[in-house]
């Protein structure tokens, strides 16, 4: 191999190098982000509920600032607009189910919990349907528009793979509603159904891999650049 063409490949190794020490540095900061938001999850997580969000702060819902946070509502349950949404979870699969909760100011979609598959049906579960005024306490979620992995909501045939907030609302007829569901919490259910609180909240933490990853092959770009330096005619 001529110098000139050792010149360029140890050219190109340094520039490698410098793209894979900038992709090393990037998982490192996403992962101090990754930790500042499970700690602020954790926080809200523990907080005092408080009311839930009404109109005048939907438009600045978003996921960062308000996911899983404890909040409270009251109002009466549509139990006639109830929508079943498939679900996988510790006790096997079933579905979430998701009712609206008609308060005075806006309706809110409460998932209540989950049920099994022989208890899909309404009259399988009636006695933890409650009549007249409850109040909701749970964990704001935002909405899973769409479906699920290779699976689209069909809301025309009733078949639910996410908690699609919008999709849902338009399917049931409701009114002002949501732009976010709420997770209800472990309070339990006359019957036994639905068995709310079973939130999972995880957030994988795989930047410090990656970022070994990305500080590793800089290394050997850097190393492959040397040993091209260190070549004599």
């Amino acid at each position: 191999m001529t110098r000139a063409r050792r010149a360029a490949f140890a050219a190109a190794a340094l520039v490698a190098a410098a793209c894979l020490a900038a992709l090393g540095i990037w998982q490192v900061e996403r992962r101090a982000w990754k930790h500042e938001l499970v700690a602020a999850v954790d926080a809200r997580i523990h907080a005092p509920p408080v009311a839930a969000p009404g109109p005048g702060r939907w438009p600045t819902i978003n996921a960062k600032d308000d996911a899983y946070r404890r909040v409270s509502a009251t109002g009466r349950f549509l139990h006639d607009r109830e929508t079943l949404v498939q679900a996988v979870t510790e006790r096997g699969a079933g579905y979430w189910v998701l009712t609206p909760l008609e308060t005075p100011d806006f309706t809110l979609l409460v998932n209540r919990g989950f049920v099994p598959k022989d208890r899909k049906a309404t009259a399988a579960r009636a006695t933890g349907n409650p009549p007249g005024e409850v109040e909701v306490t749970g964990l704001l979620r935002v909405t899973e528009p769409g479906g699920a992995f290779l699976r689209t909501n069909d809301p025309a045939a009733n078949r639910w793979y996410s908690r699609d907030v919008a999709a849902i609302a338009k399917a049931r007829g409701l009114g002002e509603t949501a732009p976010y569901f709420v997770d209800a919490d472990g309070a339990p259910n006359r019957g036994g159904y639905p068995v709310g609180g079973l939130t999972i909240v995880r957030f994988p933490d795989n930047h410090l891999v990656y970022a070994l990853t990305w500080f590793t092959l800089c290394a050997l770009s850097l190393f492959f650049a040397w040993r091209l330096w260190r070549i004599r005619d």
